[in-house]
C-alpha cells in the first residue's frame, strides 16, 4: 500500500513538473500569460497593429452591413454609407492608441501626445502635405477628359457644388484624422525603426491599400461595370495609395508631425471626393486609377532624384 501511494505521489510530482500551470495559482498563471503576450506584441508589434486594424475595421464593417450585402446595391450603398465609413475609421484610430499603451506603456503614449502637437514646421511641408494630392488629381483628369467627357472632374457638373464641397472636406477631415492615429501614430514609426523611408511607406502603402477591399467591394455594384474583381480591386486599392503614402512617410521624416501626416492624407481624401467624375465606371474609372497611380509614382520618382538621400536612409530614432 505505502508503495503504490509512493508511486502516486511521485507520479503527481513529475505531472506537476511537466505542467508548470498545474504549480501556479491561477491568478499568477494569468499574469504569466499576460506577459507572454505583452512580449509575443514587442516583438512582432507592426503585425499586431495591421492584424488589429483589419479586425476591428472589417468585422465592424460586416456587422453593420450584414452577412448577405456584398457587395451592396446601389440603395444599400446610399443607405448605410455614414455607418460603413464610421466601422472602417474604428480600425485605424483604435490600433493605433490601443498597441501604443500596450506596447510602450504611458512613456509612448506621451511621445504619441507630443507628435500631435508640432505645427511650426515651415511653409513649404505645408504647401507639400495641402497641394501634391488636389494638384495631381485634377492634372491628371484635365489630361484624360481631354480625351473623353467621361473624365470631367466632378465638381465642375455637381447639381449641389456647396454640398458637393461641403461633404469633400468633412470626409477628408474624417478620414484624415481618424486613419492616421493608427497608420502615422503607430505602425509607420514602428517599421521606420527598422526600414528607410522608401520601404516603409511601400509596406504601409500596400497594405493601407489592401484594408480598403472589403468597402471597395462592397461598392462596386454601381462602379465596377462588370469588370473582374481581380482586375478591378487591385486598380481602385493598389495604383495610387501606396506611393502616396511613400510620400507621406517622407512629410513624417522630415517634420516629424502627426496633425501633418493628418493634413496630406486628408488632402488626399478631400480632392478625389471632389474632383472624381460623377457616374464613372468599368474601364473608365480603372483607367483614371491607375493613371492618378501613375502620376504618383513620377511624383515619387523625381522625389528620389533630388532627395535621394533622405528617402533611402535608414532607420531613424523615433
Amino acid at each position: 500500500m505505502r508503495k503504490r501511494l509512493s508511486s502516486s505521489l511521485g507520479a503527481a510530482e513529475i505531472a506537476q513538473a511537466q505542467c508548470p500551470r498545474a504549480r501556479l495559482p491561477a491568478a499568477q498563471f494569468g499574469s504569466v500569460y499576460a506577459e507572454k503576450v505583452k512580449a509575443l506584441l514587442h516583438r512582432h508589434s507592426a503585425l499586431a497593429y495591421f492584424i488589429v486594424t483589419f479586425v476591428i475595421s472589417w468585422g465592424t464593417l460586416f456587422t453593420a452591413i450584414g452577412p448577405g450585402g456584398f457587395p451592396g446595391t446601389e440603395e444599400d450603398f446610399a443607405r448605410l454609407l455614414a455607418p460603413a465609413i464610421a466601422a472602417m475609421l474604428l480600425g485605424p484610430s483604435i490600433a493605433g492608441v490601443a498597441m501604443t499603451a500596450i506596447v510602450r506603456g504611458r512613456a509612448g503614449l506621451n511621445a504619441y501626445v507630443s507628435r500631435l502637437k508640432p505645427w511650426g514646421v515651415g511653409g513649404k511641408w505645408y504647401a507639400y502635405a495641402l497641394l501634391i494630392a488636389p494638384v495631381t488629381v485634377l492634372s491628371v483628369l484635365l489630361l484624360l477628359s481631354a480625351g473623353s467627357s467621361a473624365f470631367t472632374p466632378g465638381v465642375a457638373i455637381a447639381k449641389d457644388k456647396v454640398a458637393h464641397i461641403v461633404a469633400a472636406l468633412m470626409s477628408g477631415v474624417a478620414a484624415g484624422v481618424f486613419e492616421e492615429l493608427g497608420w502615422t501614430g503607430f505602425a509607420i514609426p514602428t517599421i521606420r525603426k527598422r526600414l528607410s523611408s522608401f520601404i516603409t511607406g511601400l509596406i504601409v502603402g500596400v497594405l493601407w491599400g489592401a484594408w480598403h477591399f472589403l468597402p471597395i467591394w462592397w461598392g462596386s455594384s454601381s462602379t465596377s461595370g462588370g469588370l473582374s474583381m481581380w482586375l478591378y480591386l487591385p486598380a481602385m486599392c493598389l495604383s495610387f495609395l501606396p506611393p502616396y503614402r511613400i510620400l507621406m512617410v517622407r512629410l513624417f521624416d522630415r517634420t516629424p508631425s502627426l496633425p501633418m501626416a493628418m493634413l496630406m492624407h486628408g488632402s488626399l481624401t478631400a480632392s478625389v471626393r471632389l474632383f472624381d467624375p460623377i457616374g464613372i465606371s468599368g474601364t473608365a474609372i480603372v483607367t483614371y486609377n491607375l493613371a492618378l497611380g501613375g502620376a504618383f509614382w513620377l511624383i515619387v520618382a523625381v522625389t528620389a532624384i533630388v532627395d535621394r538621400r533622405n528617402l533611402v536612409k535608414q532607420p531613424r530614432a523615433e
